[in-house]
């Protein structure tokens, strides 16, 4: 039994063979460890040379990206600083105003000026585009958020096509960031061409307000010095009898002289007014009717024929001008604008 029991017991102590195995195999489990660690320390440092080299071409266009914007914005602010409308092609135009990157907003006008097109309307709004893009050249709120810039259809017929347009005048606004929307065509019919409408318009697309300053006009004088020179006249010619001065019906009637300045309204006056500037070419018809007609001395025709154009001319300009003051869109003027 204890040979047995030793037998046994001898045979037992390889029983403990598997824990002798268990602390055999921990060095190996270690190496295995130590490889993974190896492993993951490899990709970590892969990864972050990849990022590096990720990061490093995106800021080198980050950096270009910014180059170009400056030199674009520099460009602008030096045509801006010689002609308030930057006259463009098809180059410039998709250069500056449709290419990224951009942070400025461009108004631009597409028309057709040239002589053979026949666009009367073109003319008339490139002065009102004018006087604003002037208004805003020399305000002190100057900046260059926006530009103004002008594409004629026969310097840019190209862009006339990219952007399927068959009509001129057109405003198109080219925001700052992203493409044109409805909003941002102007509505000519709706609003007329004149420069205050159009800067409306802008302040509501762009949220930059233009005050408009318009050029001197000297219909007004000249109304004022003809009327000094008729008051002149008929004391001159009445110098005995002054007692028309005191007339209060005159003087009530020389204080109405208004223009209203929109053609949903009129004042009372201004059928007067142009009664009177009717009659003025009547008269100067009649006059050039007779100094054509007359036996009179030759000398007498020649001033009355003088007097009759110098008469149609004066208040056919005047009557004009005081279309164009009620009815922007209209388009023909004489002398005056």
């Amino acid at each position: 039994m204890r040979k047995e029991k030793g037998w046994v017991s001898q045979f037992s102590r390889p029983s403990h063979i598997p824990s002798q195995r268990k602390v055999w195999l921990t060095p190996g489990r270690g190496a295995n460890m130590a490889a993974r660690r190896w492993f993951w320390s490899i990709s970590a440092t892969l990864a972050m040379a990849l990022l590096l080299l990720y990061k490093i071409p995106s800021a080198s266009a980050q950096r270009k990206k910014e180059m170009v914007l400056s030199e674009k914005v520099s460009q602008l602010m030096e045509w801006t600083n010689k002609r308030p409308v930057i006259r463009m092609n098809g180059d410039k135009f998709r250069r500056l105003v449709k290419a990224p990157p951009r942070n400025y907003s461009v108004i631009v006008m597409f028309t057709a000026l040239q002589l053979h097109r026949q666009c009367v309307v073109c003319k008339q709004a490139d002065e009102e585009f004018q006087i604003l893009a002037n208004s805003w050249r020399y305000s002190n709120a100057f900046t260059n958020r926006i530009f103004f810039a002008m594409v004629d259809f026969d310097e840019g017929s190209d862009v006339f096509q990219m952007l399927n347009m068959n009509s001129a005048p057109t405003f198109i606004n080219f925001p700052a960031k992203g493409k044109p929307k409805r909003g941002d065509t102007y509505e000519l019919q709706v609003r007329g061409f004149s420069a205050e409408q159009i800067a409306r318009w802008i302040a509501d697309r762009t949220d930059v307000n233009i005050r408009v300053i318009r050029p001197p006009n000297y219909a007004g004088p000249l109304m004022l010095g003809l009327l000094l020179a008729v008051i002149g006249g008929l004391v001159y010619l009445r110098r005995s009898n002054m007692e028309f001065l005191f007339n209060k019906t005159g003087w009530a009637f020389a204080a109405l002289n208004y223009i209203h300045g929109s053609s949903q309204a009129q004042f009372v006056a201004e059928t007067h007014i142009v009664l009177l500037f009717n009659g003025g070419v009547t008269l100067g018809m009649v006059l050039l009717c007779e100094a054509a007609t007359s036996d009179m001395d030759i000398g007498k025709r020649k001033l009355m024929c003088l007097a009759g154009i110098g008469l149609v001319v004066l208040f056919f300009s005047w009557m004009l001008s005081i279309f164009r003051s009620k009815y922007h869109g209209y388009p023909y003027s004489f002398l005056m604008s």
